[in-house]
Order: structure tokens, then C-alpha cells, then sequence
């Protein structure tokens, strides 16, 4: 162990210059040299030692193969001339020699470059949305690589066909996958491609196959008339009329309306029209706008047209005469014709009313009714009656009505009434029992009542009997027949009170006998009372 630390404290003498050159670099980092002394003090104060010296060898060795041979053997010298400044007195040039090795440590893992910057992959799907005269929408997706760098926007270029004059549509980065490229002219044909933009610079772009031409692609004309259109159209007068009928086509049709084949009345009907569809307004509908008004879209030499019918009604007028054709007996007969003002729509009925002549008050008699004549019945002998008639169509009846001008006059005639013979029915029967006797079981001393009910015309007779024998007036018994029904109270039977007891009722077409046991028990008397 002696004799290594020996050629050790040669080369560190040798080398003191050399740590004087190079320790100004980590001069910069006074962290890791300030921790470095700490290991340096600890070791002179063991310096008396001479086997602490061996593991200051490893660490000397630790550092080596990072740096060339010759910083490893400068690395190792202040190691090992660590014992010496022990016994003599620290140097500024042992320090810092000493504080050399310890910045170095940290530069060994030194971090792998940042990875270059670059560009997305070719955004996709590239393809017209629509275009018209000025402008076009294109679309399309975002490139499937995007990488480490992201995505920017993208720049849309454009150059007329022909030529490779390609300029930028866009002055910001496009963020969305949608533009719109406006303020181009009509007629110009355009090849389109799209750039995605990001830190790493432009990438492939993608184009349209083919050359765009400005200008709105022609559609024929189309008017979508809704189904309740496509019937009559009826309104009542003074309506609000507010009707919208959708269209297609491009570019924008061309609308127009008539009426009868006829331009519109613009005091009457107002026309608003939108690429959409076309509105049909009248603020207060009048009789005079009803007919047929027909829309005609057109595009270009392409057109369509779809007629609607509208019908302004309101309430009839009266019908235009009544009179009273017969009288007879308690009957009138009526006729009448056809209002002059049927409202502008078919009469669907009329109500009939009439009146007496000393009340005043009318009453109708029938509504609804579709004929134009009609027959009064059930009047009153003696009465004198008026009649009218008001007219009804889909709007309701009409607001006035005709009265006829005569007047119907129920005449007494003289009338011999004969009542029909009738032959009066024969209700005479037997006598015949609804409700038979039940036997029955009662106790000593306890009141007890026998039921049934009879019927017969004329009444029949009725007649109670015990064991064959007549009851009589027996003050012991009850006897009552109201309605029918017949009933004999036994009142505080006794022991001989029991048997069979009978019901005969009897009348000039016949008798009935309903019989029944009536059992008469001992009370129970209890064990008590018996001792």
C-alpha cells in the first residue's frame, strides 16, 4: 500500500500547472464547486492514515473514460496529493485543482439533439362544394400525418388555367377544412390547390383534378306546391290569406305570378319571393280575389308552373220568394227558389221557420233541408201561422230570411169522432199460489207466522185449516190477505199446536191447496236450572 501513493504525489506536483489552466472553466457553475471542497477537507483531516489513500484511487477512475486519458491523470494527481497538504498547509492551486473535477461530472449525459422540424403529409379529399358566378366552396380533409410539429392552417392557391401563376386565395392561415373563393370572374377557369402550413414549412399539396369553371351550375326549375294546395283554397271574406309555395332551381329562378292569365293587382296582392320559396299575401281577402292564380319559376329556357285555386266566401243571401201553395186539414205546403247571392259558394241547406200569428214567436220547424219545398204538419186547428225561410252554405245561414206573404189559416171543420170498438180481455183465472208454504219449526210460547201469496180473477176465497180442518174465527190465530199475499199468525203456540197446516183459496174457475208441517219444540232449559 506504501508504495503506490508514492509515484502518485510525483505526478501530482508535475501537474499543479495544468489544473491552474484549466480550472477557470467551470468557474461559471458555483454549485457543483462548492459541494467539491466538501470531499477534499474530509479527506486531509484522515491525511495521517495511509490507507484511506486506495479509495481515493476509484473515484480518480471514475471519471477517466468519458474524457481523453491525459484530464483522467490529472483527475487522478489531486486525488492522490490529497495526503500532502495535510501535513503541510492548503494551496489555492490544491484547491482548485481539487474543485476541478467535480463540473465536469454533470457533462458527461450530455442530452441527444432536438429532432428536425418537418412538414405535414398531403391534406386529403380535396373536392368542390359549390360555386356560382363569382365565387367557390371547396373542401376538403386534414393530412393524415400531421407530426410532432401540429398544424399551423392551411393556404389556398389558385391560377387560371394555362398558366402557373399560382397566388394566394387566402391572406391568413386557413384554419377550418372549408373556404369560400370569392371575387372571381365569371366565365374563368381555375386550378385550385391546397397547403398545409406548420413550424417545419409547406407541405405537398393537393390538387383539383381538373380546372374549375366559375359559374353557378344550372338547375331546372322546380315549384313544390304543398297539398292542401292542390285542392281548392277557401276562405272566408275578410281572411288574412298568407300562402307559401317552395321552389328549386339554380341559378336564382325568375318568379311570376298571374291571375285568370292576367297580371296581378299590386294594390290587392302582395309578391315576395326569395331563392327559396315565393309568398302569396292578401291582407283582407275579398270576394273579387277569388280565380285561379298560376306561378310560373323559370331558369334560363327552363320553366315550371302551378296553378292554385282560391275562393272567397262569405254568408248566402235569403232565398228570393216563399209562398204557400195548399192548406188542408192541419197542413201547409211551402215552395220557394234559390237565393240571387249564394256566398259565392253552393247553398247546402235551408231552415224553415214558422210563427203564430197571436204569439208572434217563430219556431223552426226544419233546418237543414236541401229541397226547395216542403210540407208543414201538426198545426193547430183555429191558429193562423206565418212562414220564412233563411239560406245556408259552408260560411252558415244567412243573415236575413224571406217571409211569405200569405197567410196559412187552420180551419175548424166539423169532425163526428167515433172511439173504436174494443173487445175487452178476459183476465178471469183459477186461483194459482206464487209463493208456496214452507215448513217451519218454532219453540213453546213463541209467536210464529206462515206466508205464501195467491192469484186469481176474480179473487179468490181463501181459507186456513189445521190437519184438514177449518180455522175459523179461532181467536188463537190471525188471518190476512192484502194484495195476494196471505199470512197466518200461530200466537203463543203450544204443545198441540203442531201439524200440518194448509191453504185453500177457491173462486168460480177453480182452487189451489198449498200445504206445510209446522213442528213445535220444548225450550232448553240449562243444568242450573234444572238442580
Amino acid at each position: 500500500m506504501p508504495s503506490k501513493p508514492a509515484p502518485i504525489k510525483k505526478a501530482a506536483k508535475k501537474e499543479p500547472a495544468k489544473k491552474e489552466e484549466k480550472a477557470p472553466e467551470p468557474a461559471p457553475e458555483p454549485a457543483p464547486a462548492e459541494a467539491a471542497p466538501a470531499p477534499a477537507e474530509a479527506a486531509p483531516a484522515e491525511a495521517p492514515a495511509a490507507e484511506p489513500e486506495a479509495p481515493a484511487a476509484p473515484p480518480a477512475e471514475e471519471p477517466a473514460p468519458p474524457p481523453p486519458p491525459p484530464p483522467a491523470d490529472a483527475a487522478a494527481a489531486p486525488a492522490a496529493e490529497e495526503p500532502a497538504p495535510a501535513a503541510d498547509s492548503e494551496t489555492p492551486a490544491d484547491a482548485e485543482a481539487a474543485e476541478a473535477p467535480a463540473p465536469e461530472e454533470p457533462k458527461a449525459p450530455t442530452p441527444p439533439p432536438p429532432p428536425p422540424k418537418e412538414p405535414t403529409s398531403v391534406p386529403l379529399d380535396l373536392f368542390v362544394e359549390d360555386k356560382n358566378d363569382t365565387s367557390v366552396t371547396i373542401i376538403w380533409s386534414q393530412p393524415e400525418v400531421v407530426g410532432p410539429s401540429g398544424l399551423d392552417g392551411y393556404t389556398i392557391e389558385i391560377c387560371k388555367d394555362g398558366t402557373e401563376d399560382w397566388k394566394a386565395a387566402n391572406e391568413d392561415l386557413q384554419k377550418s377544412c372549408r373556404y369560400v373563393i370569392k371575387n372571381q370572374t365569371t366565365g374563368d377557369r381555375l386550378k385550385i390547390r391546397v397547403v398545409a402550413v406548420n413550424a417545419g414549412g409547406r407541405s405537398p399539396p393537393v390538387m383539383l383534378p381538373e380546372a374549375v369553371l366559375v359559374k353557378e351550375v344550372a338547375d331546372r326549375p322546380k315549384v313544390r306546391l304543398p297539398r292542401f294546395l292542390r285542392q281548392r283554397y277557401v276562405a272566408n271574406v275578410g281572411a288574412k290569406i298568407n300562402l307559401t309555395i317552395p321552389f328549386t332551381g339554380k341559378p336564382k329562378p325568375v318568379v311570376s305570378w298571374t291571375k285568370n292569365g292576367q297580371p296581378l293587382d299590386t294594390k290587392r296582392v302582395n309578391i315576395r319571393s326569395t331563392e327559396r320559396d315565393s309568398i302569396l299575401f292578401i291582407r283582407a281577402a275579398e270576394r273579387e280575389d277569388s280565380g285561379v292564380y298560376e306561378m310560373c319559376v323559370k331558369v334560363e329556357d327552363f320553366e315550371d308552373k302551378a296553378s292554385l285555386t282560391l275562393q272567397i266566401v262569405e254568408l248566402p243571401g235569403p232565398p228570393a220568394s216563399v209562398k204557400i201553395v195548399d192548406t188542408w186539414g192541419f197542413n201547409v205546403s211551402l215552395e220557394w227558389t234559390a237565393p240571387s247571392d249564394n256566398g259565392n259558394t253552393e247553398i247546402t241547406g235551408y231552415t224553415i221557420q214558422k210563427a203564430d200569428k197571436k204569439t208572434g214567436d217563430w219556431f223552426t220547424v226544419l233546418e237543414h233541408y236541401a229541397r226547395m219545398n216542403a210540407t208543414v204538419s201538426d198545426l193547430i186547428m183555429g191558429n193562423t201561422y206565418k212562414f220564412r225561410v233563411f239560406s245556408e252554405n259552408k260560411c252558415g245561414i244567412s243573415e236575413s230570411a224571406t217571409t211569405a206573404k200569405e197567410e196559412a189559416k187552420i180551419v175548424k171543420t166539423g169532425i163526428d169522432y167515433k172511439p173504436p170498438e174494443y173487445k175487452e180481455h178476459d183476465f178471469s183465472e183459477p186461483p194459482k199460489f206464487t209463493t208456496a208454504l214452507n215448513d217451519r219449526a218454532t219453540t213453546v210460547g213463541y209467536s210464529t207466522k206462515l206466508l205464501c201469496s195467491v192469484r186469481g180473477s176474480p179473487k179468490p176465497k181463501v181459507q186456513w185449516m189445521k190437519n184438514q180442518m177449518i180455522i175459523g174465527d179461532d181467536p188463537k190465530y190471525r188471518q190476512i190477505c192484502v194484495q195476494g199475499i196471505c199470512s197466518l199468525e200461530i200466537r203463543r203456540p203450544g204443545n198441540f199446536d203442531g201439524g200440518v197446516y194448509s191453504c185453500k183459496a177457491k173462486n168460480d174457475h177453480g182452487e189451489a191447496t198449498v200445504s206445510c208441517k209446522l213442528e213445535v219444540k220444548q225450550p232448553v232449559i240449562a243444568d242450573a236450572d234444572k238442580k
